[in-house]
């Protein structure tokens, strides 16, 4: 039985440890029960969840002290048990439906973006014969990791704070992000090392807060390196905890519009004929289409070819989709997005609300054509911060929620760093919890249209997905255990 305490002495303040942790399916089987009694909208029919079967390996294969193959494989059951929902809904109950998860899998999904295979050859073999740009019509990256300077403006580095890291991110042009703390991008480094130690010289120049407030007043994303007690204790925290974290809720306010049968077609997958429009770049939000076209749906991403991305995770992230390219500064291409839209029983955005609201696809905007036609539709955000809060309109990454809510600090830990030192954990983990998190809601979403009628609102953010690793029902695992299992899986790990 799981044995959750306090962690203060090992992990820092607001840390909590489980002491005695299950194996993982176990454990996984546990969260399940837990996040089901926590989650508006979800069943808590103990029977209902007894139809999940977990398997795997006793040990976790993610390296670091984050539970997070328990919570991915906790998540993926959520994900099923609602799938069996549609179908009964669709084709009648059936007593043989259940869920199986296999933990090992829900674990190395959360690396998937990196396993991509073309031909034979691994996604960074690709690159690293320079062939990945000549795969696509056209080349996302640009010089986006050109040089070494713009390839560590990513990383956490120490300020001039005593004990205190900083996120620096570049996001897709990394030039501003050096500008601010006074490096020219043109300059010249021989190597990665040698531009993060000039990096490191700069930030070391800045307080935290400072850092904060210049990257703010900018509109750029960095983050200070929290401890787990010192997020909890901000405003933005205090905020996104009083969601869920499947935050999805009918919109009552907006006209009443009928309940919707599940479509019914040859394609026997759940979400078969539900239509989805997705409007999102780099990984949680394509995350949240691949999968639902994975269940059946119909999927349309909008891209914009000026706009950057990562030429690998298309590989990947574009499974099951289809892809058109509409450039939102075009005002007769906005009206064909705008078309295919009105015709979709799912909108999902990872664009921050003020900008998409510009181009008519606010919530509000598509709740109107939803009454106008009689059909109500599922508006799907994802962000960094959450729906609200004073950091809600800041852009982020899934670096910086880890550095954020304190997964960073906690690492560095674990890996016997006592001075402050910040080490961003092991996979995007946030950004495939959040894709999966939005998915899990939006069939949520589905299935009470079908029931019920009525239009919905589904918000997924990183931050969110980062912080589940450090809350009390889920405990981190004890330095003995993890130093167990980073020995026992570090020839499989040694790529990062």
């Amino acid at each position: 039985m799981a044995q959750i305490v306090s962690g203060a002495d090992i992990y820092g303040q607001g840390s909590w440890i489980d002491s005695e942790a299950l194996p993982v399916p176990d454990d996984a089987r546990r969260l399940l029960k837990v996040l089901a009694e926590a989650t508006p909208g979800f069943t808590k029919d103990h029977a209902v969840l007894d139809t999940v079967s977990f398997m795997g390996s006793s040990h976790t294969i993610v390296p670091g002290p984050l539970k997070s193959a328990v919570i991915a494989g906790a998540l993926h059951a959520m994900s099923g048990i609602v799938a069996n929902e549609l179908l009964e809904l669709r084709d009648g109950q059936s007593s043989s439906r259940t869920v199986s998860i296999n933990t090992d899998h829900a674990a190395f999904w959360l690396g998937s973006v990196g396993m991509t295979k073309r031909n034979g050859q691994t996604v960074q073999e690709i690159a690293r014969d320079g062939k990945l740009a000549a795969i696509f019509p056209k080349d996302l990256e640009g010089d986006i990791f050109g040089t070494p300077l713009k390839l560590r403006a990513t990383a956490n580095y120490e300020t001039k704070d005593e004990g205190v890291w900083f996120q620096l991110h570049g996001s897709l042009g990394a030039d501003p992000v050096l500008q601010t703390i006074g490096i020219d991008p043109s300059q010249e480094c021989s190597s990665n090392t040698e531009a993060y130690r000039v990096i490191a010289e700069h930030v070391r120049k800045f307080g935290a807060h400072e850092l904060e407030m210049m990257y703010f007043v900018q509109g750029l994303c960095g983050s200070s390196c929290y401890t787990p007690a010192g997020w909890k204790q901000t405003r933005m925290a205090k905020d996104l905890s009083k969601h869920p974290l499947i935050n999805y809720k009918q919109q009552t306010h907006a006209v009443p519009t009928p309940a919707i049968p599940l479509p019914v077609s040859a394609d026997k997958r759940p979400l078969a004929g539900i239509k989805v429009v997705e409007l999102v770049r780099i990984i949680a939000g394509p995350v949240m289409g691949t999968t639902l076209a994975a269940l059946g749906a119909d999927v349309i991403r909008v891209n914009c070819g000026r706009l950057p991305d990562f030429n690998s995770l298309q590989l990947t992230l574009n499974a099951g989709v289809r892809t058109v390219d509409v450039d939102l500064a075009k005002e007769d291409e906005v009206k064909q997005l705008l078309r295919l839209v009105t015709d979709a029983d799912v909108f999902i955005q990872g664009y921050r609300p003020g900008v998409i609201a510009q181009k008519g696809l606010s919530l509000d905007n598509l709740l109107e054509i939803a009454g106008k036609r009689g059909k109500g539709i599922v508006y799907v955000e994802e962000n960094c911060y959450g729906p609200d809060g004073p950091m809600a309109q800041r852009p982020g990454w899934q670096q910086i929620a880890d550095a954020a809510c304190g997964c960073s600090y906690v690492t560095g830990r674990s890996l016997g760093h006592k001075d402050g030192t910040c080490v961003l954990p092991a996979l995007p983990v946030p950004d495939m919890l959040t894709g999966l998190i939005g998915c899990i809601g939006t069939m949520m979403a589905i299935r009470d249209r079908a029931r019920q009628g009525g239009s919905y609102h589904m918000f997924a953010s990183l931050m969110a997905a980062a912080a589940l690793h450090l809350s009390p029902e889920v405990g981190l695992y004890s330095i003995g255990k993890k130093l167990a299992l980073t020995s026992l899986y570090s020839s499989c790990w040694t790529w990062y």
